[in-house]
């Protein structure tokens, strides 16, 4: 590189150096003056920066208390019933099945006996609800349940009143054969003793009648209300 043009460089780099004293002078200036764009600068930063801040501060108090409200309602929450069937309450008009052990044979004008019929032999069975009403019934419902053991099958039924007196019918339900006897409206079932039965086939031997239940349900008139009794085959 010549002599020269080292002249030449030196001086186009010396013309485009900024002038420190000027430029420090301006800036003195207008760090003097109120409101230049710099302080300007300033203040919108400051406003933008507060809302900007306080919206992060609520998000992360929101995201605490939502993790907080999570976490007592987990505690809180309460625990499933262990056992939900048996707080159910029975559906309402349906009859409870009675055990041999809460045997109830007497209320009111009523009293009953289940057995089972001795000319039962092992492979067929007849059972038995003998009724006693001391007062005109004007409504009864007889319910026989027999146990589904093994080969039981229904044959047929009977009772010492008159067939067209009742509406009769017999089905499965719930692990037992069900036996059961209406009296229709308008119909009486008089004083005295009177037996309703249920049979069926069952499998070779003796059948053990111990889960056969029977339960009746009567009304003698309205003023006095309704009476029920129920009981086993033991």
């Amino acid at each position: 590189m010549t002599d020269e043009l080292r002249g030449l460089l030196r001086e186009s780099t010396e013309a485009h150096l900024p002038d420190r004293a000027r430029m420090l002078a301006r800036v003195e200036r207008g760090m003097a003056r109120p409101g230049t764009a710099r302080s300007r600068d300033r203040e919108r930063t400051r406003a933008l920066s507060w809302p900007k801040t306080v919206l992060a501060t609520l998000a992360t108090v929101g995201t605490l208390t939502a993790s907080a409200l999570m976490v007592v309602a987990a505690v809180h929450d309460p625990d499933p019933p262990r056992n939900p069937s048996a707080a159910a309450p029975p559906a309402a008009g349906r009859a409870v099945p009675p055990t041999a052990a809460g045997s109830r044979t007497e209320d009111g004008p009523l009293w009953a006996d289940g057995s089972v019929d001795p000319h039962s032999n092992s492979y067929w069975a007849q059972s038995n609800v003998t009724l006693k009403t001391g007062k005109p019934l004007t409504a009864l419902v007889v319910e026989l349940r027999i146990a589904l053991t093994e080969g039981v099958r229904d044959t047929g039924s009977w009772r010492t009143r008159p067939a067209t007196d009742f509406d009769v019918s017999a089905r499965q339900e719930g692990g037992f054969l069900v036996y059961r006897w209406t009296l229709k409206p308008g119909r009486t079932v008089p004083p005295g003793e009177h037996v309703f039965a249920g049979q069926y086939d069952h499998a070779a031997g003796g059948r053990d009648a111990k889960d056969d239940t029977y339960r009746i349900d009567a009304t003698a008139s309205a003023a006095e209300g309704g009476s029920a009794v129920w009981g086993g085959f033991a």
